[in-house]
């Protein structure tokens, strides 16, 4: 028996193969006539290239910058391509496997430990949950929404001070993009400071004893997991899907507003598939269900991402301005400006689809439609030097202005209540 154990063992570490990076370039492209724009997207077509920003080659055009990520078989061949087109052109980072291995650093002395300035395994962010729930009763309490495609658990934290009546409630999600490592951080990072804070700051202890904050630490959670023992560029759910050998989709595309209709794709083995219909992926499903179970108590809905150093709100699907435009503009505005009294920070503030570009099935835009009013999306730092690669000691800085911004809105969001 105990040989049988260690040969699956065996199996179990050859099957959870590392895909590394050597020699991998991300070049930033600047197309600005329309030659430009279908040489990248004739690129797309005839190599394997991964589109950083924006999100696909369907989503490219004229004055958008491209971050394109290229295998090492082909970086010398798509530079001299790229040269002869008299694209501007540029490389963000040399070697995509040294500098994954500069973002962490190696200082904690545990590796076992959970640090809230480094980027820390799901494993032990489960256990983070676990312990920081059990040592706050007052303050905080977890339930499972449901499980992942792989039958992990997705816990919500709620926090606030306990109350016999239903109270207006956030929910804010981290980690629905399983490469963006600093959105998971902030996640942490605000629960850590809601609780070392109620009492002391003035501000949260007003926000947690009017208000809940639900807390979904890491969204994808499948992805995240692969991210950090396999694929470390992976973005998408980890679902399988008849007829398909490709894996996932993306949970960003996934959801019933304005879904598959422009900015995701319908093919299975894109970064922005759509899925096989709205909320086919069971994580935005569970989501959506608790959303609509609460949604009388939902006031606010924030969900993080990486990277472009932007803070987006509905919409996304279409052009069309929302109903609150102006309100969430301003608010907008305003976070932003307190995000860069910190460090100087500059963010873009506007509607996802003029902003940046059209994306239908996004989560935002899903909960403006169903009555959240105050929906954001943020983009966290950089604008592109180290991208989805943020080093570890960015965490801090990154985690300390969003707060600032988080605190604007959900002040906002206080005094406009009733």
């Amino acid at each position: 028996m105990m040989k049988i154990l260690l040969l699956l063992g065996f199996v179990a570490v050859a099957l959870a193969e590392v895909t590394r990076f050597d020699g991998e370039k991300v070049f930033r492209l600047k197309p600005v006539i329309d030659e430009h724009v279908l040489l990248i997207k004739e690129l797309a077509n005839s190599m394997e290239v991964d589109f950083w920003s924006p999100e696909s080659a369907d989503l490219v055009t004229i004055d958008i910058d491209v971050d394109l990520h290229v295998p090492a078989a082909h970086t010398d061949m798509v530079y001299t391509i790229l040269q002869q087109s008299g694209m501007e052109t540029g490389v963000l980072i040399e070697d995509l496997q040294a500098q994954m291995e500069e973002q962490l650093d190696n200082r904690t002395p545990d590796p076992r430990t959970h640090s809230y300035t480094k980027y820390n395994s799901w494993d032990k962010i489960q256990a983070w949950i676990s312990s920081i729930s059990s040592s706050n009763p007052d303050l905080i309490s977890r339930q499972v929404i449901g499980n992942t495609y792989e039958g992990r658990p997705m816990n919500v934290l709620k926090i606030g001070k306990k109350s016999s009546s239903t109270k207006p409630s956030i929910f804010l999600d981290c980690g629905i993009h399983a490469r963006e490592w600093i959105s998971t951080a902030f996640c942490q990072w605000f629960v850590k400071e809601a609780l070392s804070t109620y009492g002391s700051d003035s501000e949260m202890t007003g926000l947690l004893n009017q208000m809940d904050v639900y807390v979904l630490p890491v969204f994808n959670i499948d992805g995240y997991d692969f991210t950090h023992n396999s694929n470390r560029m992976w973005r998408k759910t980890r679902s399988r899907m008849s007829g398909s050998s490709c894996i996932g989709a993306d949970p960003n595309r996934n959801w019933n507003a304005g879904w598959c209709t422009t900015g995701a794709s319908s093919n299975p083995c894109s970064d922005t598939f759509c899925g096989s219909s709205p909320e086919s992926e069971i994580e935005v499903k569970n989501v959506a269900d608790f959303i609509r179970r609460n949604k009388s108590s939902i006031k606010a809905y924030l969900t993080i991402h990486s990277y472009s150093q932007l803070l987006l709100f509905p919409y996304s699907y279409t052009f069309q301005l929302a109903e609150h435009h102006s309100e969430l503009m301003t608010v907008a505005e305003g976070a932003s400006k307190a995000l860069r009294s910190l460090y100087g920070t500059e963010y873009t503030s506007g509607p996802g689809a003029a902003t940046i570009y059209p994306a239908a099935g996004g989560s935002d835009d899903w909960a403006y439609d169903l009555g959240v009013k105050y929906s954001y999306t943020f983009e966290l730092r950089d604008t592109g030097r180290y991208g989805f690669l943020l080093p570890e000691s960015q965490i801090k800085p990154t985690c300390e202005e969003t707060m600032l911004a988080v605190k604007y809105i959900t002040s906002h969001v206080q005094k406009n209540l009733y």
